[in-house]
């Protein structure tokens, strides 16, 4: 059994049998991954090139292990969590190029939990390269699973979860992103960080950017909103498909949970975890989970999709640009890239201007940018 041993920090509250889940009310487990402030950058030429509002972007691409990524804050409370149960792997999915899997990857091998990766892949072969390859280094268990239908892999997760249970090991599952509520408290500490960054540099933001695919950071922004009594607008730029009831259904029940387990609501049921993974939420009148978002403070960006998750768009090819030509920072293209075209689309349709200051959530995925040079680069001018 792993014990958390390789990181000194372990707020293990007060841990159960093996296997077992804390009630409502019970201590909140949380191993420390090092994740700690990051920068917070002002971003002038970009703001000047677009003529827009004051631009700070909060740097959580620099969380420093496994090459970087928002999803550590997540991993925080959800590895806390499974090594306060007695966990000693650990089961979770993604894309093949996921950022999460890589950073769950990174996370069990510092804690010496078994990682178990279901990834979906257009074909029985992908390329080893980027955040899959960096998955096998860092000694990850790789599952493929077909790349359709999304959902078949949280029966994979499932399965792979059960067959370990029966061979006699304690597995931890979740989801992509590792997007429930326990994860999403990781970005109440976001937050706290960002309302003190900002009030060393007298900036008082109107509006929070972050890409949102399953609607785990999103989420936890609202939350630490909430906990934090901000009136800023949590925006989630759609990157993996322009259905914005369903995304909103999905960050809702995020964010309730999390403010279940921090007293802020009623306590939901745990899912995932110990448990086994849950139904699929019914699908939400039109309209109604996106008011119920709007209410918390969240809002949700469609059309910077294209043909879907990973298409780079032209928009996504002039973020990217523009952004490294203004400010030497460097976006990925699945991510951070479509929630900057959203920004700068925000922008040049007059809803954002030069009396908003927004901050700009950079949340990792540079692996990913390497195998994509011909997309990226296609019409850019490089040279």
């Amino acid at each position: 059994m792993a014990t958390g041993q390789a990181d000194p920090v372990f707020d293990r509250g007060s841990a159960g049998a093996r296997g077992t889940v804390p009630g409502p009310g019970a201590p909140l487990p949380r191993i420390r991954l090092g994740v700690g402030p990051t920068p917070l950058q002002e971003a002038p030429r970009l703001a000047a090139a677009l003529g827009g509002p004051r631009l700070l972007v909060k740097r959580d691409d620099l969380l420093p292990l496994g090459m970087g990524g928002n999803k550590l804050r997540k991993l925080e409370y959800l590895l806390g969590h499974a090594l306060a149960g007695g966990a000693d792997a650990v089961v979770t999915a993604g894309a093949h190029t996921s950022n999460h899997a890589r950073l769950t990857a990174a996370a069990c091998a510092r804690l010496g939990l078994e990682a178990h990766l279901v990834l979906r892949a257009p074909d029985g072969r992908p390329p080893l390269q980027g955040n899959l390859l960096l998955d096998h280094l860092f000694g990850a268990r790789v599952h493929l699973a077909p790349a359709e239908p999304a959902s078949a892999a949280v029966a994979a997760i499932g399965a792979v979860a059960d067959d370990l249970r029966a061979a006699g090991r304690c597995a931890y599952a979740f989801p992509v992103g590792g997007s429930v509520g326990r994860g999403a408290l990781g970005y109440v500490h976001a937050v706290e960080e960002l309302l003190t960054q900002c009030a060393e540099r007298g900036a008082q933001p109107t509006a929070v950017f972050t890409a949102t695919g399953s609607g785990g950071t999103h989420a936890g922004l609202l939350l630490g909103r909430r906990v934090c009594a901000q009136g800023w607008r949590a925006v989630g730029v759609l990157v993996g498909g322009d259905e914005p009831d369903a995304f909103a259904a999905e960050t809702l029940a995020i964010l309730r949970a999390g403010e279940g387990l921090l007293g802020f609501g009623p306590a939901q049921p745990e899912a995932w975890g110990f448990a086994p993974p849950p139904p699929p939420l019914p699908t939400p009148a039109a309209g109604e989970a996106r008011a119920a978002l709007a209410a918390a403070g969240g809002e949700l960006l469609a059309g910077y999709v294209g043909a879907g998750y990973g298409d780079i768009t032209p928009g996504v090819r002039e973020a990217l640009a523009l952004t490294a030509r203004t400010e030497g920072l460097v976006l990925d293209p699945v991510y951070t890239g479509k929630a900057m075209a959203g920004l700068i689309g925000e922008i040049r349709a007059g809803r954002l201007g030069p009396r908003d200051t927004v901050v700009f959530l950079h949340t990792g995925g540079l692996p990913g940018l390497f195998s994509r040079a011909a997309d990226v680069l296609q019409g850019a001018g490089a040279g």
